[in-house]
């Protein structure tokens, strides 16, 4: 197995053999509940076989081949997209690559990714960046009416034809877009103009959909091996079909149920997913969506929160080892070092650093791991090891679909549809409303607006 789940640092605090024996029950009923499509939301379980079979589809050489266009043509790539259209595309761009990777890419444009705010600021300094650049759009949105993708899209899409005046060839060949197969304003848009386009898949949810033309033109075109990517991911799939009859035999089934454990019988409300490696941090802002969204329903859920060690440990450090004792972590860690620095000794040794000397950064960072480690264990804060051989396309691919598939299996342990979630649409009626947008549900909820708290639209 790429991944190997341990328990070394949870300080005892593990499940008792008769809470062992009722929990792993839960989670292989889980399992099989997911498998066989007896589950809520049944028919959004379409990445649960996605990365095998997609690699044999047109769409997929379709990927690859708009992919090659790009990097052999643009300086810049911008994906326009919120959510599960842009934060998986840009955690494996720098999990795989680094998070420099817009300074130190080599023969591939710069990706930068946009949509996902309404910042006029940040819109101003995404134009700085791009001028005098030849500038690729892929917006990534199933109906093109997700204001701040559609905000972007206007734009951005506005300034590419400035730039190309009134040669609409130029401006169309130039963008891509990633929407809906059948219906939606930005389809007719692309068919109206002749941009290519891929598919959203209609059985996933975005936050499931970092393995299909979503994410895969964006991370294709940062110059990613997205064979060895989607490779890993289908032999995670592989891996991890089965249910386990006990503890050991499937590391999705043992994750989620002691994310349970720690949930239901040791009352922990918040989840830390910790790395060592900066470029991981998006990897985490991904996480949290996938369980945010996935899980926090009904009252229910842990609440996901990410790390980077050993930064955070000078920020947030104190409350983990010391604050209130509603955590667990969860860690992230890698065997094997990619390059091998090392510290040098110094003939005056006024840093009092020569005892390291000859020690690699990635021996250190894995002694500052065993040691945060150990301590928060001690503090009362368990901690789960998730590791991998090697920071790459592959592994990557393989950590994206374990934790898909431990993220379905935790939801329907605490009874919950771990594929919706109408809760972020509550926030939109009110912005909505706030913005003037015609319609008679907008008109009743500034109505409301008014009558209880003052606030008209516009003000």
């Amino acid at each position: 197995m790429a991944l190997k789940l341990s328990t070394r640092y949870a300080d005892g605090q593990l499940p008792t053999a008769a809470e062992e024996s009722n929990i792993f029950a839960r989670a292989r009923q889980a399992h099989q509940a997911l498998e066989e499509g007896t589950g809520k939301g049944a028919g959004m379980r379409g990445w649960l076989r996605f990365p095998s079979a997609y690699v044999q589809t047109e769409e997929y050489a379709g990927v690859q081949r708009a992919a090659q266009t790009i990097r052999h043509n643009a300086d810049v790539l911008l994906v326009v997209g919120i959510g599960g259209s842009y934060l998986g595309a840009r955690a494996v761009v720098e999990a795989v690559k680094s998070r420099y990777y817009n300074q130190t890419r080599h023969g591939v444009p710069e990706v930068y990714f946009t949509g996902n705010t309404l910042s006029e600021a940040d819109f101003a300094d995404l134009e700085q960046l791009i001028a005098g650049k030849d500038f690729y759009i892929n917006v990534i949105s199933k109906s093109g009416k997700t204001l701040e993708c559609a905000v972007a899209f206007r734009h951005f899409k506005s300034l590419l034809e400035e730039k190309w005046g009134g040669n609409r060839a130029e401006v169309n060949r130039r963008i891509f877009a990633t929407t809906d197969a059948h219906k939606g304003t930005l389809l007719e848009e692309a068919q109206a103009n002749g941009w290519q386009t891929f598919v959203v898949p209609t059985d996933m949810g975005g936050r499931y959909s970092v393995l299909s033309a979503v994410g895969l033109l964006p991370i294709a075109c940062a110059g990613v091996e997205v064979d060895a990517l989607l490779r890993g991911a289908a032999d995670a799939q592989k891996a991890y079909e089965t249910p386990g009859e006990a503890f050991g035999q499937n590391a999705c089934d043992d994750y989620a149920a002691l994310r349970y454990y720690y949930y239901k019988h040791r009352r922990k409300g918040v989840e830390i997913l910790a790395s060592y490696e900066p470029s991981l941090a998006m990897l985490g802002e991904w996480y949290k969506q996938l369980f945010g969204e996935s899980e926090g329903k009904r009252g229910r859920g842990l609440f996901p929160a990410s790390v980077t060690f050993t930064t955070d440990l000078h920020s947030l450090g104190q409350y983990i080892q010391q604050g209130r004792r509603m955590l667990f972590e969860t860690v992230l860690t890698f065997d094997e070092a990619a390059n091998n620095l090392a510290v040098r000794a110094k003939e005056n040794d006024g840093d009092g650093l020569n005892y390291l000397a000859g020690k690699t950064l990635h021996e250190i960072n894995q002694a500052a791991f065993q040691a945060t480690a150990l301590a928060h264990a001690k503090g009362k804060c368990p901690n789960l090891v998730l590791s991998l051989p090697r920071r790459d396309a592959y592994h990557i691919g393989w950590l994206i679909y374990f934790f898909e598939k431990a993220c379905a299996i935790s939801g329907y342990m605490i009874d919950v549809n771990p594929f919706d979630q109408d809760g972020v649409e509550s926030y939109k009626k009110f912005m909505f409303a706030l913005l003037g947008k015609a319609g008679k549900e907008h008109d009743k909820v500034r109505d409301h607006l008014k009558r209880n708290y003052g606030i008209e639209h516009g003000r």
